[in-house]
């Protein structure tokens, strides 16, 4: 454990933007949360709570209710951590910022999720480049309640360890998987488009963007069209992928993936916006074309 948690960001270069990553796990530093720290916590959570209902699939919004988080303060990572162990095992562990793949990878497969232990300031309530512990704690700690949705995470991480092995396309092909489930994933429920990704439900216009607006693609989940896909770092999403149901992404993660990354070697990827033929596109409006600018 590191005695003086940091707050580590992405760091301007010549280059634009780097991410800086960290291995340390730390205590959350409860007591030197400051009060701006508390109000932004409370302004994101009321402002979310507020945006989510009839747009985030039941499932989230009741692992919402049931985890009790404070809404005036920042929640306590040991008072959550014992609601999320007697229900699905789960761990909060405290990290300073980004973690590297394998660090990553290991955490979930061990069912510990890295919750970054400091929140964004004032002037960054709209948008913070980094994960930081509302999009961590509000965004995905919630889902793990559900027994479904936590072993599929588990999954991941253990695909995540043994794709170290496969080289740098195969850990792509991964982080493609997480990004359009874990973080900007919608579901169909009740023939409606509902939120349940991470990335979506902590942000309040990609919230409304992701459910009604007309402009990005919305494609019935295929798990290895998910993973030749390229993603959006610096704005709203121009494809999403929608699944049935949380069991929909267990049966996706049972076969081994060797032979997928062999067949995805072959095939080229698609960009954020591409859609191609074969897709089963569920709602698509005007779209954004085909750029590939800003694409992983």
């Amino acid at each position: 454990m590191n005695a003086q948690p940091r707050r580590l960001e992405n760091i301007q270069t010549d280059r634009g933007s780097v991410p800086v990553y960290t291995t340390g796990i730390v205590e959350q530093p409860w007591n030197d949360y400051s009060d701006v720290d508390h109000d932004v916590w409370r302004r994101l959570y009321e402002r979310q709570r507020n945006v989510l209902p009839g747009r985030a699939c039941d499932a989230f919004l009741h692992a919402q209710d049931t985890m009790r988080m404070t809404p005036d303060r920042i929640p306590k990572f040991s008072e959550l951590n014992k609601v999320l162990g007697d229900a699905t095992g789960w761990q909060i562990v405290g990290v300073e910022g980004l973690l590297p793949e394998l660090d990553f990878f290991t955490h979930l497969a061990n069912r510990r999720f890295p919750v970054t232990w400091w929140i964004r300031r004032p002037d960054q309530i709209d948008y913070i480049a980094e994960p930081d512990l509302f999009h961590d704690l509000f965004g995905h700690v919630p889902p793990l309640m559900d027994p479904t949705f936590a072993d599929y995470l588990v999954a991941y991480g253990e695909g995540g360890v043994k794709a170290h092995g496969f080289g740098p396309d195969a850990l792509m092909q991964l982080a493609r998987l997480y990004w359009y489930t874990v973080e900007f994933g919608l579901m169909r429920e009740n023939g409606q488009m509902r939120i349940y990704g991470a990335g979506i439900a902590s942000s309040a216009g990609e919230s409304v963007h992701s459910v009604e607006s007309a402009a990005p693609n919305r494609i019935a989940f295929d798990l290895e069209r998910i993973m030749r896909t390229r993603y959006r770092i610096d704005s709203y999403q121009k494809t999403y992928f929608v699944i049935d149901s949380y069991e929909q992404l267990i049966e996706a993660t049972r076969p081994d993936f060797a032979p997928i990354y062999a067949r995805l070697a072959m095939q080229p990827t698609v960009p954020a916006g591409g859609v191609l033929e074969t897709d089963a596109v569920l709602q698509h409006g005007s779209g954004e074309g085909w750029s590939a600018e800003g694409d992983v």
